[in-house]
């Protein structure tokens, strides 16, 4: 029986995180970045998003098959309460619902922090991911064709979008995940990690 385990990230997970991604980088036109940052830069990074939002990492059996995080969708305020996912799996631990798992719990998190709208940018054609996206109750809101240029071609972005909150009233104050119970994460990653197979 294998041990599965969704949690949040610490700073000392960037080297796993990292060699999870630069493959992405590397191999793929699913990240728009062409160079891998180093150690130091990517963890630097990740304690940034990790100090207003989400940042979840999926083990299984002691080895991270992947993470995933929200951070701000956009920077004027009054797109404050919008969010924009990204999740990143080893390619073996692909298919086990790890990636509808970590979509769950970053939606649970962020209505907790009152965020009303969430928000998936991705790459295409890219057929898993907007199947996930799909599944997940997203809806395509638009195509930039050809908007960037990677490994010897243009490339085609789609955006989706769903919306987790109530869109006529008035939103409540936007929280850091800090200012979350911890009790409530908690027992929303122990229910997301029972979706995994």
């Amino acid at each position: 029986m294998e041990t599965i385990t969704l949690r949040q990230a610490r700073p000392e997970d960037a080297e796993a995180v990292l060699e999870i991604y630069a493959p992405y980088i590397k191999n793929t036109n699913i990240t728009f970045e062409y160079e891998v940052p180093s150690l130091p830069a990517f963890r630097e990074r990740m304690e940034g998003i990790m100090e207003g939002y989400p940042y979840l990492v999926c083990e299984i059996d002691g080895v991270m098959a992947g993470y995933a995080y929200a951070h701000r969708y956009k920077e004027r305020a009054a797109y404050q309460w919008d969010a924009e996912l990204s999740v990143y799996l080893r390619e073996e631990y692909a298919r086990r619902g790890i990636g509808r798992a970590f979509y769950t719990a970053l939606m649970e998190i962020l209505k907790e922090q009152n965020v009303r709208n969430v928000y998936g940018i991705v790459t295409s054609p890219n057929p898993p991911s907007e199947a996930l996206h799909t599944a997940m109750g997203f809806r395509l809101f638009g195509v930039s064709r050809k908007t960037g240029y990677k490994m010897g071609k243009w490339i085609d972005v789609s955006g989706f979008e769903r919306p987790i909150g109530d869109p006529d009233s008035p939103p409540g104050r936007l929280l850091a995940i800090g200012q979350v119970s911890q009790e409530r994460i908690a027992e929303i990653l122990n229910e997301a990690a029972g979706m995994i197979r």
